[in-house]
């Protein structure tokens, strides 16, 4: 049985940091890319970053451009996504992805239904 699972959120005040880790497990995931997307309230789910299997390629939402830094660990199965100089506007539901795709851009472009593998979420939440 396939788990993503997210740590790292919390409280913050604008213009700090955060981390967030994703673990998944239960199949393997080679050629997955893995990503992050967010859902604020009464919005739809939204793009933030991905990352290729191999690590080599990345992609970003224009939104969190130069603050925030996806990277994959050793074991390929691990992602993570450092957060600088937050803004109120970035508070949401931050969400886990992994889909088996090529290229990092390829999920920053998908439509968050299509999306093979999903964590439950972790809160982020940044005051201004």
């Amino acid at each position: 049985q396939v788990q993503v699972v997210e740590s790292g959120g919390g409280l913050v005040q604008a213009g700090g940091s955060l981390r967030l880790s994703c673990a998944a497990s239960g199949r393997t995931f080679r050629n997955y890319a893995m990503g992050w997307f967010r859902q604020a309230p009464g919005k739809e789910r939204e793009f933030v970053a991905a990352i290729s299997w191999s690590g080599g390629s990345t992609y970003y939402a224009d939104s969190v451009k130069g603050r925030f830094t996806i990277s994959r660990g050793n074991a390929k199965n691990t992602v993570y996504l450092q957060m600088n100089s937050l803004k109120p506007e970035d508070t949401a539901v931050y969400y886990c992805a992994a889909d088996f795709l090529n290229t990092a851009q390829a999920m920053g472009v998908m439509k968050p239904v299509d999306v093979d593998y999903w964590g439950q979420g972790t809160q982020v939440t940044v005051s201004s």
